[in-house]
């Protein structure tokens, strides 16, 4: 498929079909008739092949299929297939023959698959590409009495707590890395001189590797970024919504001042933050070994990526009180299956182009750039500012 179909008028009211509320799980049978029933649309519109098969072009029926797919718990898939046949007028289990005309359900798909694009996997990348720095104290109590920095309650005061948390939990280290944050080791070097020590009490030397560090959201700081009135839009709700699918209750973790909170970040240095954020680098959980990770990268292996050999096992560190919470693995799974999807739909590249264009003021005289998605794309406020 050259080019994904374009947005259908009916999306709207597909902002009531995302609707997460318990019910209770599907009977196998019930199950068992609905998973052959949505893999039967699917291989219609074209998502056939294996999953290792990335297609170099975005493929819709590939997003709602590896969204499906990649959907943490039982639970979670199967919101996700009644989500799905409500979205296509259909029941889970079949009637009269009901997929003898698939082509009746053109419009419908795709429009599913555009409500996926525009209203969760488009927005999170757009705004994941990096979490806003706290700026020094004075900086933002200047922008304050002046009335700025109104978009987030509180957020420059929690970002400058959640950056310090972080360094305390991590150790003053990237957790990829593990280079040591230069601020923190010049100050330790004038106060110490050749005692200076790491938070391991091992003391500096020529080995020791020293870089910028900061902190990265693993779900992104806008999701919960609320207009004037304090409320979340309806981009924003139908995000929360389609965010659910992955694993069912997931949302509270980041509600409210929650998605400030250290279980929602990691200390990384600039660039691993930036491909973090663009869901190249992911973090693997590796069984029976809490808080312990495979990172990984999308980056081709012939790449160079700062002298390091991915896949890298890391243990991540703990404070020894427990008094700051550690990355949540839930919230890293999330960010994983988000990576995979993208990469395997070829939603990232597509979503990559359009962010281009958009960077670049680019419009293309075959209207291939899609203004439509570039301009809900800022009414919904997703796009990070560099504010404080």
């Amino acid at each position: 498929m050259s080019a994904p179909p374009p947005l259908h008028r009916h999306q709207s009211s597909l902002e009531g079909v995302i609707d997460f509320s318990a019910e209770a799980p599907l009977e196998i049978n019930q199950r068992n008739d609905a998973k052959r029933r949505f893999y039967r649309i699917i291989e219609h519109f074209g998502a056939t092949g294996t999953i290792d098969n990335v297609p170099p072009q975005y493929e819709p029926p590939r997003l709602v299929r590896y969204t499906y797919e990649y959907a943490l718990s039982e639970e979670s898939r199967d919101n996700f297939l009644r989500a799905f046949f409500r979205a296509m007028a259909l029941s889970l289990t079949g009637q009269n023959n009901d997929l003898d005309n698939l082509e009746d359900l053109r419009s419908l798909f795709f429009g599913f698959a555009n409500y996926l694009l525009d209203n969760f996997f488009l927005p999170i990348k757009a705004s994941t590409k990096k979490t806003p720095q706290p700026s020094p104290a004075y900086h933002s109590a200047v922008e304050r009495v002046q009335g700025g920095v109104q978009s987030f309650i509180g957020t420059p005061d929690r970002l400058s707590q959640l950056r310090g948390a972080c360094l305390v939990r991590d150790r003053h280290r990237c957790v990829v890395t593990r280079y040591f944050d230069h601020k923190e080791a010049d100050r330790r070097i004038i106060q110490d001189g050749d005692d200076a020590r790491d938070d391991d009490g091992t003391l500096f030397s020529e080995d020791t590797v020293i870089d910028e560090l900061e902190v990265a959201h693993i779900l992104p700081h806008s999701l919960m970024k609320a207009d004037v009135g304090h409320e979340l839009n309806p981009s924003k709700q139908a995000a929360l919504g389609i965010l659910n699918m992955f694993d069912s209750g997931i949302v509270h973790l980041i509600d409210g001042a929650n998605i400030d909170r250290p279980s929602n970040a990691i200390t990384l240095t600039s660039f691993i933050h930036a491909a973090f954020g663009d869901f190249k680098i992911f973090f693997e959980s590796i069984p029976n070994q809490p808080h312990t990770y495979q990172i990984q990268t999308f980056y081709h292996r012939r790449l160079n990526i700062r002298n390091l050999d991915f896949p890298i096992t890391r243990t991540l560190y703990l404070t020894n009180d427990r008094s700051i919470d550690p990355p949540s693995p839930r919230l890293l799974a999330v960010h994983r299956a988000i990576a995979h999807i993208l990469r395997l739909s070829g939603a990232g590249e597509y979503i990559d182009k359009l962010l281009r264009d958009m960077n670049e003021e680019s419009i293309q005289a075959d209207g291939s750039t899609e203004l439509d998605r570039m301009l809900r794309l800022g009414l919904g406020g997703w796009l990070n500012k560099p504010v404080y």
